[in-house]
């Protein structure tokens, strides 16, 4: 019975304490910021909009450690009245008013190796 009952009662302790060791956690935008400017700028290249988007809210982000990082990163976009050819540097509030805006939920999934140079946009869901 010993033995039947420690290793359950060490599972039940193990997941209480947080979540999985290598499994996707909540973190802080602040810590995905790369990779997020890196999916809004692929999103928008592969728009068929004459006009870019932007962040409007970040709702969820995820990192886990995957040879590099995976970050999991849902926020909801809108529309800009900043063309996709004006300036790069030319800053772009999205529509105040909701039918201009019109907003969208957008997950992203980036796959960086910061030590290779390299970041993906493994995944696009809007």
């Amino acid at each position: 019975m010993n033995q039947l009952v420690f290793p359950v009662l060490a599972a039940l302790f193990a997941v209480g304490l947080g979540s999985l060791v290598g499994g996707p956690q909540d973190i802080d935008i602040s810590e995905a910021q790369d990779a997020l400017e890196f999916a809004v700028v692929k999103h928008n290249r592969g728009s068929n909009d004459m006009f870019q988007s932007q962040v409007a809210k970040v709702i969820r982000v995820q990192r886990q450690v995957v040879a590099g990082f995976k970050y999991t990163i849902t926020v909801q976009m809108a529309k800009t009245p900043c063309r996709k050819n004006d300036a790069a540097n030319e800053v772009c509030a999205v529509y105040q008013d909701p039918a201009s805006a019109r907003p969208y939920v957008c997950t992203f999934t980036v796959w960086s190796r910061p030590w290779l140079n390299d970041t993906q946009l493994v995944g696009e869901k809007c």
